[in-house]
């Protein structure tokens, strides 16, 4: 589709979002997509239809192309839209579960996802394995009619809030075996037998989580695919993962801030330029992430290009918080400062993380090696 033919689209949801803003439902964020959990929000996205978008029809979903739901979460990632709470569940499980699930499970999943109402998580990082995914020990044992689980998942976002998670488990072999032996299952949450324990962050807040699983008991229909395909299966989830807007947007509401500061009280020649080259990097990255949803709207594979807006992305995010220190001189503030001193100061604090959420750079750049055939 043309940017013509997407424009009422994107005419439609910045007209919601700025009503939103100056009704005082929600004050823009950075990083929202991983701190913003508004669950009244994400059901007014989902009664408007901006939920479950690439989803079909007969499973509650929308039906329309990844590249229309890419002007939605772009808008709303712009914004800084509380966004956090059905990110997950939207942007990769139920592509998941249409793709790998059983018709029980997408019937049971995907409808929720779309109204805004069901959250997931992803069990994906372990605390020995780090971004070594293959690495996982958490291990699913066959008891016939159903599984037992034991391990430990780290990192996992929005557990606490979830409804359920995809996670990958070793059902043959040993972590030796690497990418073979690995399968995914639908846990619903919570589970007597399932500890969510808080990680806090540098600013206080809790939306990672442990996850313990202490022999914790699922039927056999919470498989999810192919038993032994999981690394297969999750390789596929990660270009959802990884190529999405949030990759180069997490700090655009600092961005925006930023030149409305300067806008409003002069610019710098120096600082003209620094804002030309943030604006210039955001528009490269973007034609990057779109075309990946071209792609998508293809039904191709784009792991390689996936990882590289992934990459790229993550630091340009923490650059641009870098560089708007230096040439703006603000001090950042998290109590008492403007909305401009305010959106640094979290900036500031979230970056340590940019580059190492849905893989760390050296894995990525691993990938992309791997995949220009140079490794």
């Amino acid at each position: 589709m043309t940017d013509a033919q997407l424009s009422p689209l994107r005419a439609e949801v910045r007209e919601f979002l700025r009503a939103e803003i100056d009704s005082g439902a929600f004050t823009p964020d950075v990083d929202s997509w991983m701190t913003g959990f508004d669950p009244t929000f994400s059901r007014r996205l989902g009664e408007r239809g901006w939920l479950g978008m690439t989803m079909p029809t007969d499973y509650g979903g929308r039906g329309r192309t990844p590249v229309e739901r890419f002007v939605v979460t772009e808008e709303m990632l712009a914004h800084g839209a509380p966004v956090a709470a059905h990110w997950i569940a939207d942007r990769q499980m139920a592509p998941g579960i249409l793709s790998n699930g059983t018709e029980q499970q997408r019937r049971r999943y995907i409808p929720g996802i779309s109204t805004g109402t069901v959250y997931f998580a992803i069990g994906m990082s372990e605390p020995d394995a780090g971004s070594d995914l293959a690495g996982v020990r958490t291990r699913a044992t066959d008891n016939g009619d159903s599984w037992t689980i034991s391990g430990t998942k780290v990192w996992t976002t929005g557990a606490h809030i979830a409804h359920a998670m995809v996670l990958l488990a070793r059902t043959d072999g040993t972590p030796d075996d690497r990418q073979q032996g690995l399968s995914q299952f639908v846990v619903d949450l919570p589970h007597p037998d399932i500890e969510i324990r808080p990680i806090r962050s540098i600013d206080g807040q809790a939306h990672f989580n442990e996850v313990v699983f202490h022999d914790a008991v699922v039927d056999s229909s919470a498989l999810l695919g192919r038993r032994g395909h999981g690394w297969q299966q999750v390789m596929s989830e990660l270009a959802f993962e990884r190529s999405g807007p949030e990759r180069y947007l997490s700090t655009l509401p600092l961005l925006r801030a930023w030149s409305d500061h300067l806008r409003e009280h002069g610019a710098t020649p120096n600082q003209r330029v620094t804002l030309g080259r943030l604006t210039a990097q955001a528009w490269a990255l973007r034609q990057m992430s779109r075309q990946v949803a071209r792609e998508l709207s293809d039904e191709g594979k784009p792991d390689v290009l996936a990882a590289m807006v992934k990459d790229l992305g993550s630091t340009f995010e923490g650059d641009l918080v870098t560089a708007i220190r230096d040439a703006s001189g603000i001090v950042p503030r998290r109590e008492g400062g403007t909305h401009l001193e305010r959106l640094l100061a979290q900036s500031v604090l979230h970056t340590p993380a940019f580059t190492l959420r849905g893989g760390t750079n050296e894995i990525l750049r691993g990938i992309v090696a791997r995949g220009l055939g140079i490794r």
